[in-house]
């Protein structure tokens, strides 16, 4: 196959593509399954309305076909005229584009829409022409960006790995730092609090008590989800997107597409009291992480958020055996409820030859600032000290 000729295409839509086909390539046989890479989730924002050119976001996926247009790797990939639900923020970088007399809007983009989540984002599977396809797809992309003036394109939240090969082909690395619960091979919750230091373990203790004192926890997947449930918890997304964002990315009919193609791969968390719903955490569940997306309430409780986002999560994940909680962007708070510092990274091609460098330098001191939080919040994280 050294010799095959490859062709490099774009799609308007994930409708134009078989999920099949995408899926084969997005979550290949022998990899951990990412459900945001899926054809079922990304085509849900399409088709609902909230990944679409009027809500800023166009998609114009990269394919490359081979023989008999047979689809061989895979790129989701975006022409974006703002920079919001990236959660890699370049706000200063379009500021200092418009003062240089140049527009950063339109720029591209390759993510996850409204995800802050780490995977792959060159589809393609294991194999010898792996590397081959991988380039063949950044090329295109960069081509794209080339040929139609976009001042940039961004590569949000790539693996470690796949940061250091795109460094090495000229990209601008860019770190920043998540906070994911690791599964040790915990029992139960009692057992992962015993590795905790005595005060982090009664206070988190003290925590649960309060926050499920009167309500009640339920957790529901598959056909037990139905639309009066989306509709509760639509209510709880809408209070906190309008309260954080200014407005929510997502609409009602995005969870109803959503709900029907993903069902067994969603938890929706739901706290009752009495027969009223008043919070609930939408997670998703890949094959060895659960990933917590959106949360809302209705009904302020003490620790209502750390309950329904975070020890629930880790009590599903500790009985369904999944080695890590994600639970979002950002979030200090998260270390001492036991969830760790992680790096993340984004990989970043910008057109302007004197922004491209001050931002190079900047990213530098920046990497730097990181591995220092990340090294000193390590030396404060809630476990015991007596357990290597």
């Amino acid at each position: 196959m050294d010799d095959t000729v490859f062709k490099a295409r774009i799609i308007s839509g994930l409708n134009e593509v078989s999920p099949d086909a995408w899926n084969g390539l997005a979550n290949p046989e022998g990899l951990s399954y990412d459900p945001f890479l899926s054809w079922e989730f990304l085509e849900a924002l399409e088709s609902s309305g909230a990944a679409r050119p009027e809500t800023g976001w166009s998609p114009c996926h990269v394919l490359v076909e081979g023989p008999g247009e047979t689809l061989l790797a895979a790129m989701p990939l975006y022409a974006k005229t703002h920079s919001q639900g990236e959660f890699v923020f370049d706000h200063s970088w379009a500021d200092a584009y418009e003062r240089t007399g140049g527009h950063y809007f339109p720029k591209l983009l390759s993510a996850v829409p409204f995800t802050p989540v780490t995977g792959r984002r060159l589809f393609v599977k294991p194999g010898p022409e792996q590397d081959r396809l991988q380039n063949a797809l950044l090329s295109a992309a960069l081509q794209i960006a080339t040929q139609n003036d976009f001042s940039s394109l961004h590569v949000n939240f790539i693996e470690p790995g796949f940061a250091e090969q795109m460094g090495e082909t000229g990209l601008l690395i860019r770190t920043d730092q998540q906070f994911h619960w690791h599964n040790d091979g915990y029992s139960d919750f009692s057992d992962f609090l015993a590795v905790l230091s005595s005060a982090k373990r009664k206070n988190l203790r003290k925590e649960r008590a309060k926050a499920q004192t009167g309500l009640t926890f339920k957790h529901l997947q598959g056909d037990a989800i139905k639309e009066h449930h989306w509709d509760a918890f639509f209510e709880f997304y809408m209070d906190t997107g309008a309260r954080k964002w200014g407005y929510p990315y997502l609409n009602r009919d995005t969870f109803s597409i959503l709900g029907e193609r993903l069902a067994d791969q969603i938890l929706l968390i739901l706290a009752y009291e009495g027969e009223t719903p008043i919070a609930g955490a939408l997670n998703f569940i890949g094959s060895e992480t659960l990933y917590g997306r959106y949360w809302g309430c209705t009904a302020a409780r003490p620790f209502l958020h750390f309950e329904t986002c975070y020890y629930q999560a880790i009590d599903y994940a500790i009985a369904n055996g999944l080695n890590a909680v994600e639970a979002g962007a950002q979030g200090g708070h998260k270390l001492a409820r036991g969830y760790a510092p992680v790096t993340t990274y984004s990989a970043h091609w910008i057109a302007h030859k004197g922004l491209r460098e001050a931002i190079d330098q900047y990213l530098e001191r920046e990497r730097q600032a990181v591995e220092h939080e990340s090294e000193y919040l390590q030396k404060r994280t809630p476990f015991r000290k007596d357990i290597s």
